[in-house]
């Protein structure tokens, strides 16, 4: 139900604010009614990690420290309200870096405390499915492709907030492969971003294997074409070649989409879904969006697409998966911890959760 709808039928809705910690991204957000996104306050640490080719778990928990106080003001008072006008405080659980995490839980019990309002505890990859939500109107059952820095998975929602990982990487997932392969070619972190580049400006591609696993699976690999892409890179160093980095990056690039693409376009119809989310960092890579959609409308498929705001991890998205819990009253206790390893179907909103 939108917040007009909720409003008509007399019903106020409720004001959550958001807090993501769970990487590199310092976040703070306040949604209303689960859809309508009063502000968005992000901080990055690429800068930072740049320099280092990747995240360092102990700066970026630093850097949290440093400016959580000053994104959360900032996002109150970008939505236009007042502390005591929230209905709760969200944040993310896990999984992710566990010293990050604990920065925002402990913001964010420290304000639930403080104003007597509930805390929810919120899983950060129902964020990012359910950052499709603040966008689109979602119909069940919906397949979701979570394609990100740390995660690469097929989620199947039957029913809101009840998730069923059906496909998984076994072993980087896809944006550490893309992370991976930049670096092996030089490249500046994030190194997503600038192999798409380079993958879309490149008028030929250099053959790659696809890794399809076996016949009925939905898992994906994606280390054996990560070492094919070392292979090519030290064939050429030894033999003196100059190498073509935009052919490989395409050459990588498209290996990668038609196994991520072919995986959802199988299950979407073998699940018979309504339609399919794509979601995480990796959805903001053009390539894959326009293949995808390519597939998608061959198929009759319906597929949702976040905005680029909301691709990467933001405090929004995790509003509106916390909302989930707010419509059914599944609080999150005081002593929560953050959990790294947060099993999304564990997290499924019908399974667990106190009233308050």
């Amino acid at each position: 139900m939108t917040t007009d709808q909720l409003a008509k039928d007399g019903v106020t809705p409720e004001l959550i604010l958001a807090i993501e910690t769970s990487c590199d991204e310092t976040s703070a957000a306040v949604v209303r009614g689960g859809r309508e996104v009063l502000s968005n306050v992000v901080s990055s640490q690429i800068a930072t990690h740049q320099q280092f080719g990747g995240v360092v778990p102990e700066i970026a928990s630093r850097k949290h420290v440093e400016t959580i106080t000053r994104i959360t003001e900032q996002a109150v008072q970008e939505a236009g309200i007042e502390l005591r006008d929230l209905s709760a405080i969200a944040v993310t659980q896990g999984p992710g870096l566990v010293g990050a995490l604990l920065v925002g839980i402990i913001a964010a019990k420290s304000l639930a405390m403080a104003l007597d309002v509930p805390l929810i505890g919120t899983h950060h990859i129902a964020g990012h499915i359910y950052a499709n939500q603040l966008v689109h109107d979602l119909q069940y059952p919906l397949l979701a492709l979570v394609a990100s820095g740390g995660h690469t998975e097929l989620v199947l929602v039957e029913r809101e907030g009840e998730f069923r990982i059906i496909g998984r990487t076994r072993d980087d997932a896809v944006g550490e492969a893309y992370d991976k392969v930049a670096r092996s070619l030089k490249l500046p972190y994030p190194g997503g971003p600038h192999i798409d580049r380079l993958a879309q400006q490149a008028e030929t591609a250099t053959p790659l294997p696809r890794s399809w696993l076996e016949a009925d699976s939905y898992d994906f690999s994606f280390s054996g074409l990560k070492s094919a892409v070392l292979g090519v890179i030290n064939q050429h160093g030894m033999k003196g070649l100059t190498l073509d980095e935009g052919a490989l990056a395409r050459g990588f690039q498209e290996s990668v989409i038609e196994v991520l693409t072919e995986k959802a376009i199988r299950a979407a119809k073998a699940f018979d879904v309504r339609q399919l989310l794509l979601c995480g960092g990796v959805a903001a890579n053009s390539g894959l969006r326009e293949v995808l959609g390519a597939r998608c409308e061959a198929e009759g498929i319906p597929l949702l697409l976040p905005p680029l705001s909301l691709c990467s991890d933001n405090a929004a998205m995790i509003a509106a998966a916390a909302h989930l819990k707010w419509t059914r009253r599944q609080f999150t206790e005081l002593d929560m911890k953050g959990d790294p390893g947060l099993p999304l179907e564990d997290w499924s909103v019908s399974r667990h959760g106190s009233d308050r």
